[in-house]
């Protein structure tokens, strides 16, 4: 199940989170990044997440059958991070689009995961935390699309910190869903 791929792999899920939360303490530190430079690190760091999704989702297919939910998100990040590495020259308003709506797609399929997952395991809402973080995040940008390049940077800056943080998190609970679902077989 997902409880069981989640456990053999939460390694990455931790990897995920310590990338975000260095996308995120990067970007405050250097407040005055320049737009291209903010496009390059975000297309990098969707794309680098993307991929990691792939391969969890195709690591637990065969005996995962939610792992679809964890390929749409991994191809979703692949492919905003492509689209982002094609045109880097967007504008605010479209590089703060691009932002939300792949926070928001990606964070309802982590809720949606997060439900499937409650059957299974302890501690799915810090999954469900992260993906209700990222809606939230993404409905905030699309409020205020006339915010300037320093303001978004610090709300992506919060953003990733915030679920780098729930991430690794639950990488730690997803080290023992293994034994959680071994006990609970026995």
């Amino acid at each position: 199940m997902l409880g069981k791929l989640l456990s053999e792999y939460w390694w990455v899920l931790l990897l995920r989170g310590i990338l975000a939360i260095a996308f995120g303490v990067t970007a405050y530190a250097w407040p005055g990044l320049t737009l291209a430079t903010l496009v390059i690190f975000f297309a990098a760091w969707v794309f680098v997440d993307g991929v990691f999704d792939v391969f969890h989702a195709f690591a637990g297919r065969k005996d995962n059958e939610n792992w679809w939910l964890l390929l749409l998100e991994g191809l979703l990040g692949i492919a905003f991070g492509v689209i982002t590495f094609q045109a880097p020259q967007i504008t605010t308003l479209i590089l703060l689009l691009y932002i939300a709506f792949w926070a928001i797609a990606t964070g309802v399929l982590r809720i949606v995961m997060a439900i499937r997952l409650r059957k299974e395991i302890e501690g799915e809402w810090w999954m469900a935390l992260c993906g209700l973080a990222s809606v939230l995040f993404g409905m905030i940008m699309i409020a205020r699309p006339g915010a300037g390049a320093l303001a978004v940077v610090m709300f992506i800056a919060a953003w990733s910190i915030v679920v780098g943080t729930f991430m690794v998190i639950l990488s730690f609970k997803a080290r023992g869903f293994g034994k959680v679902a071994v006990a609970a077989t026995s």
